[in-house]
């Protein structure tokens, strides 16, 4: 998932988003340990699709406060 696709959904979608990429992982690590998994960068990719979800969020919840000082 590319990080403009990313910013473009709403906070709804992007918590529906990272519950689904982290049992994505899971089950991606559970494939791994038992060998079963047929292309070890899927966990590298999942990994990273996390950690932009989370630092969009973060970015969204650190610019709130902000613009709420702003207007008064």
């Amino acid at each position: 998932m590319k990080i403009g696709e990313i910013r473009e959904l709403t906070d709804e979608e992007l918590s529906t988003e990272l519950d689904r990429l982290r049992r994505h992982l899971f089950d991606l690590r559970s494939q791994a340990v038992t060998e079963k998994l047929e292309d070890p960068t899927m966990i590298h990719r999942a990994r990273r699709d996390i950690a932009r979800i989370l630092t969009v969020m973060k970015q969204r919840q650190t610019q709130a406060p902000q613009a709420g000082r702003q207007e008064k």
